[in-house]
């Protein structure tokens, strides 16, 4: 049985929904807050994935960061070396996926060369009527930048594990190569 600890950047713009998908995790469904005070610091979040088929696990270091550029400098001095990265935006809100290439780049930058595994989430999926981010477009970015894409809806509780358990299992595959090289 291995055990491996992995840091998560939790990225994206302000009101995206950030909060509410970690939270949401974290507590297995049984949190979700209606009302939320705007994130003005790193929030660090913990939990442990099971990885399927293997007696392993990876406990996540989860990065909650405020989206205000206000607030960037800061939090790359937090964030330090990530281990996974996942980039969160409204799918209501063309502007908060156009920001996405920005969050991503600002944490690849700290990755010092090394492969990050992430994954794209569209948040807020129960207000699909309102949608302004088509699933294909953001599932074509996502590839594109060598991430998995995920929507999820922390309010419904639908999907939002999806992301994490991905991330947990990239990372356990990666720490897999490097230990038979």
């Amino acid at each position: 049985m291995v055990k491996l600890r992995a840091k998560c950047i939790l990225v994206g713009d302000a009101a995206v929904g950030k909060s509410a998908l970690s939270q949401m995790f974290r507590s297995d469904g049984a949190h979700f807050q209606k009302m939320y005070s705007m994130t003005t610091g790193v929030e660090l979040l913990t939990k442990c994935v099971n990885i399927p088929n293997t007696s392993d696990s990876v406990e996540l270091y989860i990065f909650d960061s405020p989206g205000k550029e206000i607030f960037a400098e800061f939090c790359e001095k937090m964030w330090g070396q990530p281990s996974v990265v996942c980039v969160a935006f409204d799918i209501t809100s063309t502007a908060s996926f156009s920001s996405c290439g920005r969050w991503l780049e600002r944490v690849r930058a700290l990755s010092q060369g090394l492969q990050v595994p992430g994954v794209l989430v569209g948040t807020k999926s129960d207000l699909s009527s309102r949608r302004e981010v088509e699933a294909t477009v953001a599932q074509e970015w996502a590839q594109s930048q060598g991430l998995e894409y995920f929507e999820t809806s922390a309010k419904e509780m639908e999907n939002c594990d999806a992301p994490f358990v991905c991330l947990a299992q990239g990372f356990h595959a990666l720490q897999n190569q490097i230990e038979t090289v």
